[in-house]
């Protein structure tokens, strides 16, 4: 009821005052709200909530005698990624075409604030606690430029540890430590070298092949083990990408173990994604690294029948291991962002659109047509996230989040460290030589806009 009563006083003081935009001078009872979101089948209720949310604020019109309406246009660009798409909204700002509001990667968002083209949200979120308060704390780093949040997520995801508990009971590991191995992980009781050397065991007893494997490809994922060694690839006050020497060091130093001892393949960075994802699910690999949506196709691939106790039992998640006992479990998301115009006439109706729109109701349609995990916490005890097992399995797993830098250049900061990792595996590159080769290419590729620390 408080959330309807709010919105019956935004309609009157949208309306009554007329101070949130210019109405249009065609149709006085209209208002067309100009919406860009990157054509994608995965998400189609990116814009689709947008458009939800005007639908309820027409309702809301209605029934406070105000004769208005709210019309969304949909601009969807037929980009065929994200930074594609960003690319193209940078054209369509810079021939003053650009939208009210828009759907972007969160790593672009820093970029689009420096330009003037996302607007500083801070007062907007301030003032309206009852739409905002309950959104996960950690994604809302995927809003931050400067330290200040210029847009919103709209999704979150969790991309993890997934290990075979019947491999650990075929070791002789107790019913205990098999189902015991997260918490032990989030108490800071259990390491990233225990869990290879745990991994080492399964090799060793021939009960898989390999014992952890990771993409076969630069992306995102590794920032999530290398922030479990302190490395934070980004400085919020300047606003620059960092790169921590001793923290670059602690990581390749794991994954040089991995490789030297048998529990990562050296030719892990020249497998196909068909072998990589084929491994966990048909018994050859103990732990993959990877993310929520994979639980789908281990299913598909014969991991266990298709049901939350099946699953459970066979399959476990684990945040990122802390380094060193006592610290603090990391893994990664990569949220999806609504962000506004600063200069559309109609901003503060956009932001209003986004803050219905981030609602549960809005946002667990999403989640559960795209196989997203949640933005708030309210959405878990929804009936329809619930019955999502692995979404409301992975939500809890949101506080230890980190984010992918909100820099335009995190794509050849990661292919850089991506390089070092391969050098490393493939015993190309000692440790120390592949920590001097990436800090050397941040700075030769990068300049001013990388700070290598310590």
């Amino acid at each position: 009821m408080k959330f309807l009563k709010k919105l019956s006083i935004l309609v009157s003081t949208v309306f009554l005052t007329g101070s949130f935009f210019a109405v249009s001078p065609v149709m006085a009872d209209t208002v067309e709200v100009n919406l860009w979101s990157r054509a994608d089948r995965s998400g189609p209720l990116r814009p689709g909530n947008i458009v939800a949310a005007a639908d309820l604020l027409n309702k809301q019109y209605k029934a406070a005698g105000v004769d208005k309406t709210i019309t969304v246009k949909i601009h969807e660009n037929n980009a065929k990624g994200f930074d594609a798409d960003a690319l193209d909204l940078f054209k369509a700002f810079a021939a003053g075409k650009g939208p009210d509001l828009y759907v972007a990667a969160h790593e672009w968002i820093g970029a689009l604030a420096e330009s003037g083209y996302a607007m500083n949200l801070e007062e907007h979120i301030n003032a309206y606690p009852e739409y905002y308060s309950d959104i996960i704390p950690t994604l809302w780093g995927s809003a931050l430029y400067k330290g200040e949040r210029h847009a919103v997520p709209q999704d979150s995801e969790i991309r993890m540890f997934f290990y075979r508990k019947d491999m650990l009971r075929k070791i002789g590991k107790s019913e205990d430590f098999v189902n015991s191995l997260p918490d032990k992980v989030n108490a800071g009781e259990f390491t990233m070298m225990d869990l290879s050397k745990l991994a080492k065991e399964v090799v060793d007893a021939g009960v898989a092949e390999y014992g952890i494997i990771h993409r076969p490809n630069v992306g995102p994922d590794f920032l999530m083990a290398m922030a479990s060694f302190g490395f934070e690839p980004m400085d919020q006050a300047s606003g620059k990408l960092k790169a921590s020497k001793k923290a670059l060091m602690g990581f390749l130093s794991w994954i040089d173990w991995n490789a030297s001892n048998g529990v990562t393949p050296r030719n892990n960075t020249s497998f196909s994604w068909d072998t990589v994802n084929h491994l966990l699910p048909e018994g050859k690999a103990f732990i993959k690294h990877h993310g929520v949506w994979d639980v789908g196709r281990q299913i598909k691939f014969g991991v266990s029948e298709d049901s939350e106790a099946a699953y459970t039992k066979n399959v476990g998640w684990l945040n990122s291991p802390p380094a060193e006992k006592g610290g603090t479990p990391k893994n990664l998301s990569h949220p999806i962002v609504y962000a506004v115009n600063p200069k559309s006439s109609k901003k503060e109706l956009a932001a209003l659109l986004i803050a219905i729109a981030s609602q549960p109701y809005f946002n667990t349609k999403h989640a559960i047509g795209s196989n997203h995990t949640a933005i708030n916490y309210g959405q878990e005890s929804m009936p329809d996230y619930q019955k999502a097992w692995p979404l409301r399995m992975g939500t809890p797993m949101l506080k230890y989040t980190t984010i992918m830098p909100n820099h335009p250049d995190i794509g050849q900061f990661n292919q850089i460290i991506y390089k070092g990792i391969q050098g490393v595996e493939t015993d190309r590159l000692k440790v120390d030589e592949a920590v001097s080769f990436v800090l050397e290419e941040l700075e030769g590729e990068l300049g001013d806009k990388v700070m290598i620390v310590d």
